[in-house]
């Protein structure tokens, strides 16, 4: 639990105060989409699946910590800090690192306790955070489009 509660109190902190690059309503619709996605994809491998989970089998309220406290900043943070300019090579890289990053996290919170795997392996999920990321992108596009069309 010590690493989700570290976690919960950085990423928040690194967002609080980080420069923000987005707009409000691209902050707020991009981490809510974030949350949602990460709640059907968490309740069907979990709960329908038993792939994955956190805590132990079945509903936790320790979860909304997870929920409510990691993803919307982890979402923010990402997509503050993507260079939409740089080089197509740069902007690779820039996934990759965050691929490690979030493996290496979740093998981190599988050894802390708070997340479990059954049939799903790391390797999995290395597969995945990848299109996950650029699904992350692929909103914010589509949410700076919408915006750029009501303002007109």
């Amino acid at each position: 639990m010590w690493l989700l509660i570290l976690t919960v109190i950085v990423f928040n902190a690194l967002f609080l105060f980080m420069p923000k690059k987005l707009s409000s309503i691209e902050l707020f619709s991009t981490c809510m989409f974030a949350m949602v996605l990460q709640q059907i994809v968490d309740n069907v491998f979990d709960l329908l699946l038993d792939w994955y989970g956190y805590f132990a089998p079945g509903i936790q309220w320790p979860y909304l910590i997870v929920s409510i406290g990691i993803y919307p900043a982890v979402n923010a943070i990402f997509l503050n800090y993507y260079q939409f300019t740089r080089s197509f090579a740069q902007r690779f890289w820039y996934i990759v690192g965050w691929c490690v990053f979030a493996v290496v996290y979740e093998w981190l919170a599988i050894k802390s306790g708070y997340f479990y795997h059954h049939q799903w392996k790391l390797w999995h999920s290395a597969i995945v955070y990848p299109f996950l990321f650029l699904t992350l992108l692929m909103i914010l596009s589509l949410v700076r489009g919408m915006v750029k069309k009501s303002v007109r």
